[in-house]
């Protein structure tokens, strides 16, 4: 695909339809306190996706990330509403972050496969995210300190029951891993991991269930992608604008890391 040019990102963003009802109970003049800080690891849940930032990361582009994320979801879902459908919704996920100045390339998903009888969705993630970001990155701490974070939550803490609610249903689950980090050049570099479990039984957690991997079928995506800045800047408050009367609903930033 060529690249997106501002006027295109703005066009494709305001035609954009995104489901128009709220959850039940949200409040459509509720607003997200973000806090974000430069100078800190930071991450937020962001409906099924968990995104994690690296110092250096300015709060605007941190918000931004986290925009992008929601409003790919949000599109995506209301193209996709039948969750069974992972790797359809992925596409739609996938197709609103191009429109909107992320580099996306290749888009196929791989099998995960695992030595031993069973594996635990979060192990899975590591083992992914270092052969992405390499075994000694420092980088990796960070994705392992969100982890961590979600790990002693207790499943009806807001963070996990947004992320419980949007990335599994039934017998299917799909999630992902972001993490942003700041290049030398004053651009920003993102690495995109994307999971989809299926499974012969009803799915009741994701992240720190142990599977059979007999029962059960995980494939992931991850690559690394850069951001065309000046396109993301010009769609930024129509994005904020779009997604506002959901966010409150999607997206909950997380204690600080360790």
């Amino acid at each position: 695909m060529k690249s997106i040019s501002p006027d295109q990102a703005r066009r494709y963003v305001s035609s954009l339809n995104l489901d128009e009802r709220l959850r039940r109970g949200a409040d459509p003049a509720a607003t997200v306190e973000f806090n974000f800080d430069r100078a800190k690891n930071q991450a937020a849940v962001v409906g099924s996706d968990i995104v994690s930032f690296v110092k250096g990361v300015t709060p605007e582009r941190r918000e931004d990330i986290v925009n992008s994320s929601l409003l790919a979801q949000l599109a995506a879902k209301k193209q996709v509403s039948d969750p069974a459908r992972i790797y359809d919704w992925y596409n739609a996920y996938f197709d609103v972050l191009i429109h909107i100045g992320w580099s996306v390339q290749d888009r196929g998903f791989a099998t995960y496969s695992e030595s031993s009888d069973n594996f635990q969705a979060h192990e899975a993630v590591m083992k992914v995210a270092a052969s992405l970001l390499g075994p000694a990155a420092t980088t990796l701490a960070v994705v392992q300190a969100t982890l961590d974070a979600l790990k002693f939550l207790s499943a009806e803490s807001p963070w996990l029951a947004i992320f419980n609610r949007e990335s599994q249903n039934a017998q299917t689950a799909r999630f992902q891993v972001t993490l942003a980090e700041e290049a030398e050049d004053d651009q920003f570099l993102v690495s995109l991991m994307a999971f989809g479990i299926e499974a012969k039984a009803t799915l009741t957690q994701v992240l720190f269930f142990k599977f059979k991997s007999s029962e059960a079928s995980l494939k992931h995506y991850s690559g690394k992608v850069t951001i065309n800045t000046h396109v993301l800047t010009t769609v930024r408050d129509l994005i904020k604008n779009k997604i506002a009367a959901h966010a409150v609903d999607y997206i909950k930033t997380l204690p600080e890391l360790s």
